[in-house]
């Protein structure tokens, strides 16, 4: 159980630093009257730029459909999202695609790389709709591949690298369009302990660059990697700023 009394909260984040990600009084629900289902219920929470946050609950606790509208996967039912400070609430889908494109890298426990492509191409794909030149998109590709330790695989298939290969060139291919931010869902899921943590290792380089990374996990021990926790319960934020070591009394 938690207990509040037990939990010091985090200090306040500066307001002059810019928002990444607002929602306000943010909703979303399933079904009508008798099934109606309350999957987000007056969700409100502010990160800031450079903040590395995680998001945590028990399954059904709302926090996979929270990552869904912080990633402009879906829709609120009502309230107000607002990403790098423009508000997206009511976008139109062509016009959201765009922003998940140019603002939101994503990383995902199954790699979803395109196995018939080298890493290089992998890492390419998401200029192709960015209007960016073959030759810039190359060499912003390799770069990013050499920022996470994979330069010297360029030009290997997935079937040829191990999943914490793979998960470093799916990172790559979140961070190649410099986004806003780094919305990571389960990245850690289907790797075994030692790789994990050299993955968490990674996160937590990029974090320092100045990459906001937002990361939703069920394992404490990946949690505790990050600066602030947001935890959710039956649609509602319980605490939207715990610390690593208040896991201890949530848990």
């Amino acid at each position: 159980m938690i207990t509040t009394n037990e939990i010091v909260p985090l200090p306040q984040v500066s307001d002059s630093k810019r928002e990444i990600v607002r929602l306000n009084e943010v909703c979303k629900y399933y079904g009508q009257e008798d099934t109606l289902v309350k999957a987000l219920d007056d969700v409100s929470f502010v990160i800031n730029e450079g903040e590395y946050c995680a998001i945590m609950g028990a399954s059904g606790s709302g926090k996979s459909t929270c990552m869904n509208i912080i990633g402009c996967l879906d829709s609120t039912t009502s309230g107000q999202y607002f990403l790098d400070e423009e508000d997206v609430s009511n976008m139109a889908e062509r016009d959201l695609a765009r922003v998940r494109n140019l603002k939101i890298g994503f990383v995902f426990q199954q790699y979803h790389l395109l196995p018939q492509l080298s890493a290089l191409e992998n890492v390419m794909l998401p200029m192709a709709y960015a209007n960016i030149r073959p030759k810039e998109q190359k060499e912003r590709a390799t770069a990013a591949l050499e920022r996470v330790a994979m330069g010297h695989r360029l030009n290997n298939r997935p079937n040829q690298m191990s999943g914490g290969q793979q998960q470093r060139v799916a990172i790559a291919r979140a961070i190649v369009n410099n986004p806003v931010m780094l919305l990571a869902d389960e990245p850690t899921g289907a790797l075994d302990s030692h790789t994990t943590a050299e993955v968490m290792e990674l996160f937590g380089e990029l974090n320092i660059s100045g990459i906001t990374v937002i990361m939703v996990t069920h394992e404490a021990d990946v949690a505790r990697n990050t600066q602030r926790i947001i935890w959710f319960r039956d649609g509602q934020i319980v605490h939207d700023r715990l610390s690593p070591s208040d896991l201890n009394h949530v848990l």
